[in-house]
């Protein structure tokens, strides 16, 4: 069985000023001190009424240009919260529109794209008119500001009936000396021509806005007048690419950014003759010195071209980018590129591992930390050494304490040197000597990391057991970690071999216990056991504490132990409180480190009796044991300490008593032998745990064995360059092995389909629900049932929990019995199960009220952002005591067996099961395990089932949730209670 960490006592959740009370509080249970969740600041804005209207309509008459502003401020913010002011138009168009200010200029332009511009029939309003001729003025104006602004409002306007009397202004700003006006002449007319039935205002566009790149000098205007061609005349865009393909490199980078949109775009269509030019192109742009153009070209080089030389180019300049940049973030961005180029071309990274090691210098710990688990997926007998070598280096460093999280480096680079010598173990002998200096490491879980490295490298190269066995005896006195110190004893126990090893391990434990008994009692007053300092280089002081304890004649007694504080040159001074670390561990209490102190002697006089030829040696060393032993009970049954000793390391060391007085052949050898075989099964089972993930995760792609491959060896070959010649290759490799294949889920997408309305409802509504990892994307088909025009009809959409709105949906008109696509688009911002409602509002010409059909609510389930994932028991165990919110859900089902139970959750979960298949087999009525899941925002789920079958056959127990915060645990909490009852 899995030894699962028991949860901690719950406690009362702390009021948050933030949040709302959430349904059913008592089922989670934060500690004490937890963050509260941020708040959100309602702002208040008066509606507007007839006073506010009036006080406007005067400040826009006035003369002063100041109350204008505020005026028209107002106006605006009114406008967005919902009002329709349709007095005040008359107004500004008589006060505001003659003003030179360019302040209420901007404003004027704002308030015109905020109105609406439309009568209830989809006509133009007719007071429109008047503001066409305020436009044309505006677009003639002196001064380039007001013409600037005036250009750009018409990039926003859609009415063509007010942009047709436009259309010759905007084009004679084409020609303007300013640049700053031909930028934004290009963009309106892009912007005019994209428009529906919008080539009829301005047919010759394209070829205008091709006159005017070949002569304009301005970046931005250039890349204005590329991105038009672009959109509307491809085929002129990739002409003028084409032909300036030589100087692309002397481009500013607007424009650079540009080209490369185009090449991707003309490479996704179905004729791809052209591409070797393409990606030459790109290839030139690698050197450009903008970083973001460089980066969007490794991106374009790899989606265009799978051919080896393409893919290491962008391996190159991601790895460039990656010791360049000081961000964090973009780093991070960098690594996840490099992480998607290694999934499918990991031949490739393997060149660039040490290019990627170096990234190790950012002092960011979650940069090293994928850069370790990017290199530790890179690795091969060619570049083992160097990476190890390099991770050696960087452990040497974390010792110069300059870092303020060393000891967490290092960790990580101890467990990722633990791989590699896992994976290759002919790179053990080269860092096992240098990380066992970190077993008195002061962070605990580094040692522990260091410990059992050591642990499995002894067992999985025996030529280093020798050495390392030395190394731990000389070593051993620094540990200060009693679980450390436990597993050295172990490892001392099992693989102290030869009789010099036995004789030195023997020695070592006992100079770390001291000076026996531990504690000594005087009737006529204190004695003080002075202990020998461990170490020639240590300075001892001791320590003594006495008290009066009752004798079994009625005397009184004074009892006192002594302990010894140290000052050593090379430590820190009050890091250690003894050398003699065993002593100070046990006398603190630990008594489960003093029962593995008697099971390894116990063994270690088994061993010598084997090894030493002289009997009298073996039972000298036999007295000299059972004397520690006997120690040690003594110390747990006097009344020295304020804990007595536990039963369970009672039995254990009595037990090692009768063991060294009198043994058997069949108990000597399952002490000698079946512990270390039980490790080494273990060690087995682990590994091919890790083998059969790994086989798990590859991606076997099948073709059908009626697909068309193209041999390219009978093809002609002239005028085709290497890096062509390379793709040909791969993509004749990828239909062979079904890389083009593309397995589509029918039954999954309608599995999304949401049914919004009812069949008998007037507009009939469905959403197509996509889920992305940071958004949401609905897809929402209307359909109007009636035989009338629906006018203004809008999707209104509000939301629940962890989620937002990125943009509200038009108004559209439907005619009848016609159908709409509206997309809508929701960011999350976390992993919390969260709900989207609304309804469909639309207006008719026989109803003057607006009719309001209201939408089914959308459930996000949580199950779209978690994944299974693995972590090591340790890290388990570490989060699960930090983690600050707990959900308790008691087992409730009706299915009678555990082992179906668990499968049933780990189903239902979406989550990873940590507990090892085999602590899991047998039938013994009861079951524990622990589950793990990561989240899209990096937030970890922790899960632990412990469950038993009752006497009538019902299964009983808690499952418990853990996690970082309180969305996911409440999500899954619900998610748990709601599938638990089902039987599949």
């Amino acid at each position: 069985m899995n030894n699962s960490p028991l949860p901690a006592q719950p406690v009362n959740p702390p009021r948050s000023r933030s949040t709302l009370p959430r349904p059913d509080p008592t089922t989670i249970n934060p500690p004490a001190g937890a963050m509260d969740k941020p708040s959100t600041l309602l702002v208040h804005f008066d509606k507007g009424s007839a006073a506010m209207v009036n006080e406007i309509k005067a400040d826009l008459e006035g003369s002063d240009v100041a109350a204008k502003v505020e005026a028209m401020k107002r106006a605006v913010m009114l406008l967005l919260n919902g009002e329709t002011l349709p007095t005040l138009f008359i107004t500004i168009v008589r006060y505001v529109l003659p003003s030179e200010d360019h302040t209420i200029q901007k404003l004027l332009l704002l308030y015109l794209e905020i109105i609406d511009k439309r009568n209830a029939a989809g006509r133009v309003l007719p007071e429109m008119i008047l503001i066409c001729q305020n436009l044309r003025n505006n677009l003639q104006h002196p001064n380039e500001y007001i013409r600037g602004v005036t250009l750009r409002f018409l990039c926003r306007l859609s009415e063509l009936e007010v942009l047709e009397p436009l259309v010759p202004s905007i084009l004679k700003n084409l020609e303007h000396r300013h640049h700053f006006i031909r930028r934004h002449a290009l963009s309106a007319i892009s912007a005019i021509y994209r428009l529906p039935q919008g080539d009829q205002l301005i047919p010759d566009a394209p070829e205008l806005v091709e006159r005017a790149l070949a002569s304009e000098q301005d970046a931005s205007a250039r890349r204005n007048a590329f991105l038009m061609l672009c959109l509307c005349g491809t085929e002129r865009a990739v002409v003028y690419l084409v032909s300036n393909a030589e100087r692309v490199t002397e481009w500013p980078d607007l424009l650079q950014m540009a080209a490369v949109d185009l090449i991707r775009k003309v490479c996704r269509s179905p004729n791809r003759a052209d591409k070797g030019r393409y990606i030459k192109i790109i290839l030139s742009l690698l050197s450009s010195p903008s970083t973001a153009v460089v980066y969007e070209c490794a991106g374009a080089i790899v989606s265009l071209s799978s051919a080896p030389t393409a893919v290491r180019a962008a391996a190159e300049t991601y790895c460039k980018l990656l010791s360049s940049q000081s961000d964090n973030n973009v780093r991070l961005i960098l690594l996840d590129r490099l992480n998607e180029l290694h999934t499918s071309h990991r031949d490739v990274m393997v060149v660039v591992v040490m290019d990627v090691l170096r990234a190790l210098a950012s002092p960011n710990l979650d940069v090293k930390r994928k850069v370790l688990d990017l290199v530790l997926d890179l690795l091969t007998p060619r570049n083992v050494e160097e990476v190890v070598l390099y991770l050696k280096k960087e452990v040497v460093k974390t010792q110069s304490g300059e870092l303020e999280k060393d000891g967490e480096y290092r960790q990580m680079l101890v467990q990722a040197i633990h791989a590699c010598a896992v994976e290759y173990p002919e790179v053990a002998g080269s860092v096992v000597h240098l990380l066992m200096d970190f077993l008195g490491d002061t962070n605990i879980a580094a040692a522990v990391d260091v410990v059992l490295f050591v642990r499995e490298i002894i067992e999985t190269n025996p030529k280093l057991c020798v050495s390392m066995i030395q190394r731990l005896s000389d070593t051993f006195y620094q540990i200060r970690a009693s679980r450390v110190c436990s597993i050295t004893l172990w490892i001392l126990g099992e693989y102290s071999l030869s009789l010099s090893e036995v004789e030195s391990a023997i020695a070592t434990i006992k100079q770390c216990l001291g000076d026996l008994p531990f504690f000594t009692i005087s009737e006529e007053g204190e004695t003080i056991d002075s202990s020998k300092p461990a170490h020639p280089m240590v300075n001892s002081v001791t320590v003594s504490s006495r008290r009066p304890v009752v004798l079994a004649d009625g005397t009184y007694a004074t009892q006192s132990a002594a302990t010894e504080a140290i000052s050593t040159p090379s430590f820190t001074p009050g890091s250690l409180s003894s050398t003699l670390n065993l002593r100070s561990l046990i006398l603190s209490g630990d008594f489960f480190l003093a029962a593995v102190v008697a099971c390894t002697l116990t063994k270690l006089v088994l061993r010598l009796e084997e090894v030493q030829p002289s009997k009298v040696e073996a039972n000298k060393a036999c007295t000299g044991a059972l004397l520690v032993i006997t120690s040690i009970l003594q110390l747990g049954l006097s009344s020295y300490l304020p804990q007595p000793i536990d039963n369970d390391s009672y039995d254990r060391i009595v037990l090692c008593v009768k063991l060294l007085c009198n043994i058997g052949d069949d108990v000597r050898r399952i002490w000698l032998q079946s512990c270390r075989q039980s490790f080494a099964k273990m060690l087995a089972e682990k590994q091919f745990r890790d083998t059969e993930e790994m086989r798990a995760k590859a991606q076997i792609s099948h073709g059908q064995p009626d697909d068309l491959i193209d041999f390219y060896h009978l093809k002609s070959r002239k005028g085709m360059s290497q890096l062509e010649l390379e793709d040909e290759v791969q993509d004749d490799l990828k239909a062979a092995t079904g890389g083009f294949t593309k397995e589509t889920d029918g039954a999954n997408r309608l599995n999304r389909i949401l049914q919004l309305t009812g069949f008998s409802d007037p507009v009939y509504a469905e959403a197509f629900v996509t889920v992305h990892q940071y958004d949401i994307v609905l897809d929402v088909t209307v359909i109007n049932r009636t035989k009338e025009t629906l006018q203004n009809l809008c999707l209104e959409l509000a939301t629940m929990g962890d989620l937002k709105l990125v943009d509200r949906p038009q108004n559209y008109t439907l005619a009848p019995e016609s159908s709409k696509q509206i997309r809508a688009s929701i960011k999350v911002s976390s992993t919390e199960t969260g709900v989207i409602f609304g309804n469909i509002v639309y207006e008719t010409s026989n109803v003057m009220e607006r009719s309001v059909v209201v939408l089914n609510d959308i459930h996000i389930d949580i199950m779209d952002y978690i994944s299974p994932a693995t972590c090591a028991d340790v890290t388990f165990r570490n989060m699960w005591a930090e983690f600050e919110w707990e959900n308790k859900v008691a087992v409730n089902t009706v299915i009678q067996d555990e082992k179906k139970f668990l499968s049933h959750v780990i189903k239902s979960t979406n989550m990873k099961c940590l507990t090892p298949q085999s602590a899991l087999d047998g039938e013994c009525g009861y079951i524990a395990a622990n589950l793990y899941a990561k989240s899209v925002f990096g937030e970890d789920a922790l899960v632990n089932i412990s469950i038993e079958k009752q006497i009538d056959g019902k299964l009983s127990g808690y499952i418990r949730i853990r996690s970082k915060t309180q969305g996911i645990a409440l999500s899954l909490g619900d998610k748990i209670t709601l599938k638990q009852k089902g039987g599949s």
